[in-house]
This record gives structure tokens, sequence and C-alpha cells, in this order.
């Protein structure tokens, strides 16, 4: 599939308000929790970058963490054409059986009791094929997309990968279709009888934050500190 077709096809998927729940995608607890609209899941991916990339290698498990990114309904995964996933999902046939996870932490629930402590929460989780992207100009609007995925705007104002570099990265897509998310909020749950007991409860919020970009030793005098990163 080569970008036009992919930018295509998302666009005809996001005419749909939702993904189908399959017996993969729905839990078996915290049913209630659970969400298939785009909106939901599209905004999970969109606020990280850092996924978690499950597979098979010789009948046994493997989960690596890795960078990702979001076009339209399919993710792209990027790493060394001597990776072990990457070189799995061009060799095999029709792909690489995956299964792609993104979480975000918001809030630290405590509770009155050590039971119903737990954690305010939204996650996603994408079970798929993992296709190998040969077309050139997909695999550059890839690679794009992901470095602008953990610093927008970087993308245009960084050199692009030449033919080199291009021959030496992998990039695997990953189409959105069994999708599910699955969200926590508020407070803790209480047991109405443990309401008097002397103990704080609460929840505790989580945020992600950035310090002061530092400059690179060698950098140019009179390069400017990028107004995209101050937005950060």
């Amino acid at each position: 599939m080569t970008a036009v077709t992919a930018a295509t096809a998302a666009t005809a998927a996001t005419e749909e308000a939702a993904y189908e729940p399959t017996g993969r995608t729905v839990p078996t607890r915290g049913r209630h929790k659970a969400r298939y609209d785009r909106e939901t899941v599209h905004a999970i991916l969109d606020d990280a970058y850092l996924c978690h990339l499950g597979f098979v290698r010789d009948g046994a498990p493997v989960v690596l963490p890795t960078l990702y990114a979001r076009v339209g309904e399919s993710l792209y995964i990027h790493g060394s054409t001597g990776s072990r996933p990457l070189r799995g999902a061009a060799t095999a046939d029709p792909g690489l059986p995956v299964c792609v996870t993104v979480t975000h932490v918001d809030g630290l629930v405590l509770a009155k009791s050590a039971f119903h402590h737990s954690i305010n929460y939204r996650s996603v989780v994408v079970h798929g094929t993992a296709y190998d992207v040969t077309d050139e100009e997909e695999q550059r609007l890839a690679l794009d997309a992901l470095v602008d995925q953990v610093v927008p705007g970087r993308a245009a104002d960084s050199r692009p990968a030449n033919a080199k570099e291009l021959a030496a990265t992998a990039v695997i897509r990953v189409d959105l279709a069994e999708v599910s998310a699955k969200v926590r909020t508020g407070g803790p749950n209480d047991e109405a009888e443990d309401l008097a007991l002397p103990y704080w409860s609460g929840v505790v919020p989580v945020a992600r934050g950035y310090g002061a970009p530092v400059p690179a030793e060698g950098l140019a005098a009179g390069t400017a500190t990028p107004d995209y990163l101050a937005a950060l």
C-alpha cells in the first residue's frame, strides 16, 4: 500500500465512528472502561510516542519498547533493518502478527484499603499484522511522522534521511482495524464501611513534563532555540 493509497483508506475509515469490537478487544474485566470510538483511540495515540510492540519469536513472546507514529488509520514503527520484528515483517507471509500497546498514567488512586488502590490511565491495544514498508514515498512520510510524533514541527527543521540512511532503516506499518481503548478516571472506590477509617484517600495527578532545552556542544553561534521546543 502506497502513502497515497493509505491516505485514501484512512479517509474512508474515519467516516465510521467506531472500531468493531472483537473477541480480542473486549476486556474480560472492567468492560465499562472500554472505548471503541475513533476519537478516543486517536487522541490517546496522538498524545504519546512510546509504544510496546509484542510478537512471537521462536515460539516465545517478545515485547519491545519503541517509537511510533499514527498517520490516519495506520501506525508506523521504525528501526534497524537488522532488528528482529522488522526482519520478521519483511520475511513473514503475509506479515508479522503483532500486538501494539500505548499507555498513559494520569493519576495514582489511593484508597482507604490496599485492595482498592488503582491508577487513572488511558490505554490503547492494537492487534494486527505488521507489514514491511517498501514504497519510498510512504517510507519518507512515515519517518517524518515519527520525528513529528515526538517533537511536533521537528521534521521540517532537520535534514531528511539520505539514500544511505534510508537503506539502513526499516519501517513497518500496522493498520488500525482490531483496536480498543480503555480509560479509568475519578477517585477511589472506597467501601462504605471504610469511609470512617483514619487513612487519607484521593488521587495524586501524574503529568508529563519537559525541562529547558540544552544546546548541543559545537552548536553554531547564534542558532536560536526553535519556538516549537518552547511549545512543549
